[in-house]
């Protein structure tokens, strides 16, 4: 999740330790002190306000941005989180997942981008265990796209609802996008229940994007909240 400019990846002298130095815009990638990822561990447990979710379903359309593969969801609703309504932009994967529980990682973790009025975001992280096959992921994993280029539309439609897991409770924290420009001042709120995703929808990923983490940030004295097990 980021902007385009520099080049940029995941291996070698352009990944996650050499952004920073790639262009100047991507400075936060090494100075930042409120950088995301994070290790999702030693939180805090918390009465924390209530997500009001507000998805419905809407049509996509899909591309492969050279870093992930997105889907576009205009009109998809949106969430409202302490007052503050942010609309669904976009849904994008990790593989494997960024944020990590306990020391460990899920094969895939979804980030579902939201953005304010204001232009301030909110993504929520859901992690993705190997299980049954994903019915609500089918129009996305039968059209994935396994080269860069323009989004294209997708047959059927998606409703973020179907993506999230049946138990609400997650951890908060404030963070930055995971991939450059890593600019800061990101509400995430990462899902504590992982859903099933099949070993083939992970190997169907995975052959395209076998490698598109970010390693786990320090958390430099930055407050983690969750209300799990609440």
């Amino acid at each position: 999740m980021g902007a385009s400019g520099a080049r940029w990846g995941y291996d070698g002298d352009i990944g996650p330790e050499h952004w920073g130095s790639l262009d100047p815009a991507f400075a936060a990638c090494e100075t930042g002190r409120e950088q995301s990822p994070i290790a999702l561990t030693g939180a805090e447990s918390a009465e924390l306000p209530e997500i009001g979710f507000d998805y419905r379903p809407s049509p996509i359309t899909i591309r492969n941005t050279g870093h992930a593969i997105q889907v576009d969801c205009e009109g998809g609703g949106g969430i409202t989180v302490e007052g503050a309504r942010y609309e669904l932009q976009q849904f994008h994967f990790h593989a494997r997942s960024e944020h990590i529980v306990e020391g460990g990682a899920f094969p895939l973790e979804l980030h579902l981008v939201h953005a304010r009025e204001d232009g301030a975001l909110a993504v929520i992280g859901v992690f993705l265990e190997e299980g049954a096959a994903n019915r609500a992921l089918t129009p996305v994993w039968s059209a994935l796209p396994a080269t860069p280029g323009p989004a294209r539309t997708v047959a059927g439609a998606v409703d973020a609802n179907d993506l999230l897991p049946e138990q609400r409770t997650s951890w908060r924290y404030r963070g930055s996008l995971t991939t450059p420009p890593c600019s800061e001042g990101v509400s995430w709120i990462v899902m504590t229940q992982p859903v099933n995703i099949s070993r083939k929808q992970i190997a169907a990923h995975n052959a395209i994007f076998p490698n598109n983490h970010r390693p786990v940030q320090p958390l430099n004295g930055r407050t983690l909240l969750t209300d799990r097990g609440r």
